[in-house]
Formats: C-alpha cells, sequence, structure tokens
C-alpha cells in the first residue's frame, strides 16, 4: 500500500514538474531564435491537458515561425481564449 502511495506522489510530483516547465517555455521572451515554435510546443502541452481550446492553440501554431509575434494580443482580438488569458496574465 506504502509503495503505491509513495508511486502516486511521486507522479503527482512529476507532473507538476513538467507542468512548471512548459509554464516557462510558454513564456518564452519573445525575438529568441524558435520562441515560437518554443511557445508552440508548450501551448500543445496545455491543450493535450484541456486547459487552452483549440482556436488559442491555432493562434499559437499561426505564430510558432514567427518569434518576435506575441500571440496574446491576437488571442485577445479574436475574442478568443479569455480563461487562457487571464491565466497568464495578459487582459
Amino acid at each position: 500500500m506504502a509503495d503505491e502511495a509513495d508511486k502516486q506522489q511521486e507522479d503527482g510530483q512529476q507532473e507538476d514538474g513538467e507542468a512548471a516547465e512548459q509554464w516557462e517555455l510558454v513564456n518564452t521572451p519573445l525575438g529568441e531564435k524558435w520562441s515560437g515554435r518554443t511557445r508552440y510546443a508548450a501551448a500543445m502541452f496545455f491543450y493535450k491537458r484541456g486547459e487552452m481550446s483549440a482556436e488559442t492553440l491555432e493562434v499559437y501554431r499561426i505564430c510558432a515561425r514567427l518569434d518576435s509575434e506575441n500571440p496574446l494580443p491576437i488571442i485577445r482580438d479574436r475574442g478568443i481564449g479569455r480563461d487562457w488569458l487571464r491565466r497568464i496574465g495578459f487582459e
């Protein structure tokens, strides 16, 4: 029993660590080489977890090759992803 509880706790810690790492990546500074692709890959992580809509993810996909393009104003202007914008602190 203790082994199962320890495994579940370890899995939860690994998941939390992965989410924290992906959070840093989705906030990669604009203009850095490959930053658009980095943000898109991290956005896919949050989409797969059900924490981002498909429409919001699509904006990250469009901006993936544009390292200096901020997807957040585009998301806002399209009127989508309000929960995501609030979570990331862009309103």
